[in-house]
């Protein structure tokens, strides 16, 4: 239009087919500066076309293009997630607690902020992960931590953990909060912080190590249960015993006899612990029973008519 003095129309007709390689043909004769014109931006339109290409063809060819895909698939998942449990930090304790968490049929997310570490577990076909930073309130709001019914942060920074920890607890007042202390100050802290559980990976360690000396065989059972997915040691709330044992006595509700279910302890509604509990103690409202059987055994249990 400047240097040919074209209508806006011509002028842009004349680019389109230029920068196309159709070149219909001109419509308008063109003088020395218009040749020229029309010489560079041939010249930087098939330029631009190839930077462009190159950029596509590497960005799906390095596997980018499917993995931004998958997140994004994986990210309309999650929103539908609630009740699940989020696990800060895909590190020795994460990937512990994670496969513990699978091999009890519980749903989870995981954050981290580090690529390399949550690649294996991308790998691995799981989908519910978030790349991110577990202290930003963002992440933990795109984990669903306002739906979740537990969180577990295993960040080796204890300060990250109080942070995780304060922000979690800030946004939803029911979530039960596990986290990891690398040092013992940090402990208190945490549980000021709003933490149900502080669990030291060094102190847990060196305990397990004395008891295989003091307690071997003890020790040596207690790891068998843990590795058998079909045994387990769960908790039953009162709630979700069957109507016929509500309200009765242990012994009445004949549990062994009619499951194969041990019970182990009992939890009363005052939140005390009993061990062994009489076979005389009335089940009450708000209370727990502690059991040890198979899963077959425990699903028999919740099931009883």
């Amino acid at each position: 239009m400047y240097l040919e003095k074209a209508t806006f129309l011509d002028a842009f007709y004349m680019t389109i087919i230029t920068i196309s390689s159709v070149g219909y043909g001109e419509v308008f004769k063109l003088d020395n500066a218009g040749k020229l014109f029309t010489a560079f931006l041939i010249i930087g339109s098939l330029g631009t076309a190839t930077y462009a290409f190159s950029v596509i063809t590497s960005y799906i060819a390095d596997g980018e293009y499917v993995k931004r895909v998958r997140q994004m698939k994986y990210q309309k998942l999650m929103k539908n997630l609630s009740n699940h449990v989020i696990v800060c930090g895909y590190g020795r304790n994460g990937k512990q607690a994670c496969a513990e968490l699978q091999l009890a049929g519980i749903d989870y997310v995981v954050i981290d902020s580090e690529q390399h570490k949550l690649d294996p577990f991308i790998d691995q076909g799981h989908r519910n992960y978030v790349l991110g930073d577990a202290t930003n309130e963002d992440i933990l709001s795109f984990a669903g931590v306002t739906k979740a019914r537990a969180l577990i942060t295993t960040l080796p920074n204890d300060a990250n953990n109080v942070f995780v920890v304060l922000s979690a607890r800030e946004v939803n007042k029911s979530i039960k909060i596990i986290s990891r202390a690398s040092n013992g100050n940090a402990e208190k802290k945490l549980i000021h912080a709003g933490a149900n559980n502080v669990i030291m990976p060094d102190k847990v360690g060196g305990t397990h190590m004395a008891s295989l000396v003091t307690n071997p065989d003890v020790l040596a059972f207690l790891d068998f249960i843990s590795g058998h997915i079909h045994i387990q040691i769960q908790e039953l709330p009162y709630e979700e015993l069957p109507k016929h044992m509500k309200g009765k006595s242990i012994i009445e509700c004949n549990i062994k006899a009619e499951t194969g279910v041990n019970i182990l302890g009992y939890k009363t509604k005052e939140g005390q612990y009993i061990v062994n509990p009489d076979p005389h103690t009335v089940l009450e409202p708000n209370s727990k029973l502690f059991v040890l059987g198979t899963n077959d055994q425990i699903k028999k249990l919740k099931t009883q008519v």
